[in-house]
């Protein structure tokens, strides 16, 4: 982060004026814990919107898009853990109808303004009562506190083991703009599109155009380089809604306002991103690859997906094993091209850094130095592929036992 610039402060999607947060206990599926929230905006937000790229949609996918295509002003969004709302037909479309048109009658704003997200069971039906009882619940206790905001970052967690929330402040034009966000995310984890339930909130004015420009680039460097299983969800959203209570000139083009926005925006989906990817189910610790020096962005892309998201790679990161023909089995299969006579490849983390491989050899390296490297809670493997100047990173998890156990009861 760029600290003379962008600071991070206490908070999350309370942070920016004029949003507000709560949730509630109703009971969708979990009992004796919150798992519905709600996210406010005093004043209707310009949106913007990234989604799953699944073919199968769930319903409250379906209704976001066509809010975030139709140009119309976003001002709630409710979001329920527990039930996915996928696979569900019409049923699934009328819970979503009736979730925003409890919003419409309990805080008087257009129905068509409200969005809706679900994360849980897919192939289940929402019980639309209790959700528009918990709309009732949550829109009398509302508040703009910390508090709020990380109580609602809480509520919206399935097996997540912590919950994700990041504010920071910028300025634009000598206004202070603050920019706060959520997320969800622990299994079903895989890139194209983000990966996840994520809600951003801002005081910044800007066009929509250029909104969602910002937000759709953003997102191929964070959201969409984080895997943890190989599973894409059907119901990935990640929305963000900018309501203008900071007064900065509008932003209508890429000047330095726009520039200075966009770093903001990436500090925060980065930071949620290795979040998640470091809460992976099961995890120990995060996994990340960073590739330098390829021949293209996308092969750099391309090579450190497949670095995090071998299951062998990920298997030898929890035994702290530095088996590095794994990574560069994975590298070689993943699609792009390069000369393995190229590749240097390092083992990093807060216990030291380790060559073991020199353009096409392997190394005599100390394995118990690197077993401690290995064994901290967040674990690199460094590939610098001596072809170009493009460099991309991505994050993952190690996989352990504990991820079969949480997926095989999932439903129970």
């Amino acid at each position: 982060m760029n600290s003379e610039k962008i600071k991070e402060i206490a908070g999350g999607v309370t942070a920016a004026k004029g949003f507000q947060a709560a949730c509630t206990e109703a009971e969708i599926k979990y009992k004796n814990r919150t798992d519905m929230a709600m996210v406010y905006s005093e004043v209707p937000c310009t949106c913007a919107g990234t989604f799953t790229s699944n073919v199968v949609k769930a319903a409250c996918v379906q209704w976001d898009q066509k809010i975030v295509a139709s140009g119309a002003k976003m001002q709630a969004v409710v979001v329920n853990s527990g039930i996915a709302n996928a696979c569900t037909g019409q049923e699934g479309w009328d819970a979503c109808e009736a979730t925003a048109q409890a919003v419409e009658k309990e805080l008087n704003i257009p129905a068509e303004s409200v969005a809706v997200a679900s994360t849980g069971v897919i192939g289940m039906q929402l019980p639309v009562e209790k959700l528009v009882n918990g709309v009732a619940k949550m829109s009398k206790t509302l508040a703009h506190t910390a508090e709020a905001g990380t109580a609602a970052s809480k509520a919206i967690m399935t097996t997540d083991t912590i919950n994700k929330e990041i504010a920071v402040t910028f300025e634009v034009a000598g206004k202070t703009v603050t920019l706060g966000g959520m997320s969800k995310g622990s299994g079903m984890i895989h890139p194209n599109m983000c990966t996840m339930l994520g809600f951003l909130t801002t005081d910044l004015a800007i066009e929509k155009a250029l909104l969602q420009e910002a937000l759709s680039e953003v997102i191929k460097d964070t959201f969409n380089m984080i895997t943890v299983d190989g599973d894409t969800s059907t119901n990935d959203t990640l929305l963000i809604m900018a309501n203008g209570l900071a007064e900065n000139p509008v932003i209508a083009d890429k000047g330095e306002a726009y520039q200075i926005f966009y770093e903001a925006l990436f500090t925060v989906c980065r930071y949620l991103a290795r979040r998640m990817a470091g809460d992976g189910e099961g995890a120990s610790k995060l996994f990340e690859a960073k590739v330098v020096n390829a021949r293209s962005k996308e092969d750099a892309r391309t090579l450190s997906r497949a670095i995090v998201g071998s299951n062998l790679s990920k298997a030898a990161i929890y035994g702290c094993d530095a088996n590095f023909g794994r990574f560069l089995c994975a590298m070689g299969y993943s699609g792009a091209q390069f000369d393995q006579n190229d590749v240097e490849l390092f083992f990093e983390s807060k216990a030291g850094r380790l060559q073991v491989f020199d353009k096409g050899t392997p190394l005599a390296f100390d394995e118990d130095l690197a077993k401690k490297i290995m064994e901290t809670d967040e674990v690199t493997v460094f590939v610098d592929m001596h072809e170009g100047t493009e460099e991309a990173t991505a994050w993952g998890c190690d996989l352990t036992y504990d991820y079969v156990k949480i997926n095989a009861d999932y439903r129970s």
